[in-house]
């Protein structure tokens, strides 16, 4: 499968969040493919997002990543043990970037059934295969995604998202973000995006 494009990081954020949905992110780990189908997105605008980690141009040395152009992967740490990944969208400088919620595994199936519970695929439960990657940190544990991949960029050779399929609009389920009644008024924005009908998104 063809990589995305720099261009296509560079549309608007909520544009790439939704074209995002059906693309294939690959990480080769140790010389194996691990590959996930993503489902589920979420947006933040730094410009005007409470919930945004870089809200208001606030630059630190955890959100200097979202500054950097669109294409880079932006990975920090959530309760001190859980990694979530996000795309950086957009020009330089103007801090945005879309959180990976959910994957459909498809490749490195073992590799990642191992990481995430100590059994290879096949020995999983069906709940245990369903809740493989549908989930931030979930994904990134079975993806072997951690504060390496931070600062990547996205059109290297052992990190990057590909072409697969693409969503219709009508296919597509738009509704609040998760998790961040801190953010005030930003709560409300409709900016989390996902496949319908598809098992593996984080919540229903």
């Amino acid at each position: 499968m063809k990589k995305l494009s720099r261009d296509f990081y560079l549309q608007d954020t909520l544009s790439v969040s939704k074209n995002l949905l059906g693309k294939n992110l690959v990480h080769i780990v140790n010389g194996k493919p691990r590959i996930g189908k993503i489902v589920e997105t979420e947006a933040y605008i730094g410009s005007m997002d409470k919930a945004c980690h870089a809200y208001n141009y606030k630059k630190t040395p955890r959100t200097e990543t979202i500054f950097n152009i669109g294409g880079t992967s932006y990975v920090y740490l959530i309760y001190g043990m859980y990694h979530c990944m996000n795309v950086v969208s957009e020009k330089v400088n103007e801090p945005c970037a879309i959180l990976i919620r959910a994957l459909e595994p498809l490749t490195g199936l073992d590799d990642m059934a191992f990481d995430r519970y100590g059994v290879l695929y096949e020995n999983l439960t069906k709940k245990q295969v369903l809740n493989l990657s549908n989930g931030p940190g979930k994904l990134c544990i079975a993806m072997g995604i951690n504060k390496e991949q931070n600062a990547k960029d996205l059109l290297s050779e052992d990190f990057y998202i590909t072409e697969n399929e693409d969503i219709s609009i009508e296919n597509i389920v738009i509704s609040k973000r998760i998790n961040i009644d801190y953010a005030e008024e930003a709560k409300d924005f409709p900016w989390r995006f996902y496949i319908k009908d598809n098992k593996f998104i984080s919540k229903k």
